[in-house]
């Protein structure tokens, strides 16, 4: 099982920008599916975006598209999401997750059957 270690958060005004990055260890990042996903005070867990290691396949949630952008550094074992453009409704906690997808489907809209979660790194925008 994959150990992950989210940062890069911090407080943004809206219209800012932040990289998170999520280290792994345990196992090669690049066979897994691997996401983003972040929770807000009194708000259900929302999929933010996945990516799947073997073959590079993108999913993003619509409120997101054209402003965050996933990716991975192999070499580093690290997972980024970089996001432009921020707005407050951003603001929550943001969690980096994976899963085998020979097991699970690569798919944010199936949070449960992502056995690897990392702590958290806060993102707070501000109007």
């Amino acid at each position: 099982q994959l150990q992950l270690v989210e940062s890069g958060g911090g407080s943004v005004q809206s219209g800012g920008s932040l990289r998170l990055s999520c280290e792994a260890s345990g196992h090669t990042f690049s066979s897994y599916c691997v996401g983003w996903f972040r929770q807000a005070p009194g708000k259900e867990r929302e999929g933010v975006v996945v990516i799947n290691g073997r073959n590079g396949e993108t999913l993003y949630t619509e409120s997101v598209k054209g402003r965050f952008t996933i990716s991975q550094d192999n070499a580093k074992n690290t997972l980024y999401l970089q996001m432009n453009s921020l707005k407050p409704e951003d603001t929550a906690m943001y969690y980096c997750a994976a899963v085998d997808p020979r097991i699970f489907p690569c798919n944010f809209r199936r949070p449960g059957d992502f056995g690897s979660w990392g702590q958290g790194t806060q993102v707070t925008v501000s109007s």
